[in-house]
């Protein structure tokens, strides 16, 4: 597949981008290979902060340009690329003030003379996706570029003027060549790279199918990954929880950006035949306010897909949906414009036996569920093979604790949807992936963890010290 900016809002091509060539991907990896052991990973770690940080700084100074790309690519509404843009800076300046304390030495209090220290691994291949073109990259680049990795991205074909506005960022912000390089690879290149022992980790956010065939290949090749591949997260709402606060959460968890959010609330779980009526009907008509338009406007709501393959995908699972027994309620069809855009979609009775149940629907369609009781919403929270994020809504937040503690997956938000910041660690279970990103789990992720073990000269062969 080439590289190419298509413009979801209108289906238009902008501009086609050649795959990078064998020889110039054999430049890129000798070029990190040497970064790594020549300059970045010897570098006091206040001088990669300071690179990081003026990073950060012109991501907030040129947000109108880089959210500029982000619309372009994927469709995304104005207010949301420029919020993309700004969690970006804020992942980059968090790791930037935070890695001196993380890459301290860490002393073992049961082994006196015994400590951990934080060593980088070498050269990283990332490989990201096209919903959040920036982000996606901040929380591998934040952690791995400050504790003294260096980075080969893989980009989306669908975004590579966003990927290469990312790389520019970093050579604007004065880092040496090697240590952050865009690469517009094929998946054949990429299976190279994965095999090229000069390639010490890789880490991939993407589908079951892609994780699971990086995953493997990683394996044979005895390399660390990290994977993070989608959901199918539930929002429950429990009896006593505020009908209207909840469903603008809903809303708001289902849909921002159009839906195309691993971590959006795909499925609605409402525990009571009446409660569920009514928040079914408020959920509709919060979902059919929405207006789609241009996503420079920022009175449009309802972006576009970012792609038409992502379009048909997702009319192709509505029409399995309905074949299997399952109802739409509302929407389920392509609105009538230029672009990508699909009506806001409200799917019912999709039992456990239906296809789509056990499927991630990336896009503005909900799957809603009313249940008997609080042990049914857990059971059917857990029943899909995914487990990345949940969200669980009561006035009593000590049983929102006790149902959170219940339910399978990697993180639980009580009365908000699932969200991100550089401080929280994500990732999920299941398959939904392994590993984490962010926070200080996310730093530690492609390090050497090394024991050093001092004993006085001396001292017996073997044994602590006392």
């Amino acid at each position: 597949m080439a590289y190419q900016t298509i413009n979801p809002a209108t289906g238009k091509l902008i501009k086609t981008y050649a795959n990078i060539s064998d020889p110039d991907l054999e430049t890129a990896v000798a070029s990190a290979h040497k970064a790594f052991h020549s300059d970045w990973r010897h570098r006091p770690v206040t001088e990669r902060g300071k690179i990081m940080s003026t990073a950060a700084t012109i991501l907030r100074k040129k947000s109108d340009q880089y959210s500029h790309y982000l619309t372009l690519e994927v469709g995304k509404l104005i207010v949301e690329a420029r919020a993309e843009v700004a969690l970006s800076a804020d992942i980059l300046d968090y790791y930037a003030q935070k890695a001196e304390n993380y890459l301290e030495p860490r002393v073992l209090s049961e082994s006196p003379g015994a400590e951990l220290h934080i060593e980088p691994i070498g050269v990283l291949l990332g490989i990201e996706p096209w919903n959040f073109p920036y982000y996606q990259i901040a929380r591998v680049a934040g952690p791995q570029l400050m504790v003294g990795n260096v980075l080969l991205l893989k980009h989306a074909e669908n975004v590579p003027q966003s990927a290469l506005a990312f790389a520019s960022l970093f050579e604007e912000a004065g880092a040496p060549p090697g240590v952050y390089t865009n690469i517009f690879a094929s998946i054949e290149q990429s299976e190279r790279l994965i095999e090229d022992p000069r390639i010490r980790g890789v880490t991939v956010t993407g589908s079951e199918r892609a994780g699971a065939a990086v995953a493997g290949r990683a394996g044979r090749n005895l390399k660390k990954s990290v994977m993070e591949l989608g959901g199918s997260d539930p929002l429950i709402v429990l009896e006593d929880a505020p009908m209207e606060s909840t469903l603008d959460n809903a809303l708001f968890g289902r849909m921002f950006n159009a839906g195309q959010c691993c971590v959006g609330s795909k499925r609605i779980i409402v525990v009571g035949a009446e409660r569920g009526e009514a928040f079914l009907d408020g959920f509709v008509q919060r979902m059919a306010s929405l207006k789609a338009g241009d996503p420079n406007d920022p009175a449009t709501t309802l972006g576009p897909l970012a792609s038409e393959r992502a379009l048909h995908l997702l009319l192709d699972q509505i029409k399995l949906a309905r074949k299997e027994g399952g109802k739409v309620l509302f929407g389920g069809r392509r609105i009538d414009r230029s672009g990508f855009y699909l009506e806001p979609t409200v799917l019912a009775g999709i039992s456990e036996e239906n296809p789509i149940h056990s499927q991630e629907l990336f896009g503005p369609v909900a799957s809603f569920r009313v249940v008997e009781n609080e042990n049914e919403a857990i059971r059917l929270a857990n029943s899909t093979p995914f487990g990345l994020g949940a969200s669980v809504f009561t006035a009593d937040i000590e049983r929102g604790r006790k149902v959170a503690a219940k339910i399978e997956s990697g993180m639980v938000f009580i009365n908000q949807p699932v969200w991100t910041a550089a401080q929280l660690p994500f990732g999920g279970i299941k398959n939904s992936g392994f590993g984490r990103e962010l926070s200080e789990l996310g730093f530690g992720e492609f390090v050497n963890e090394k024991l050093i073990n001092v004993a006085p000269s001396g001292s017996p062969p073997w044994g602590p010290i006392k």
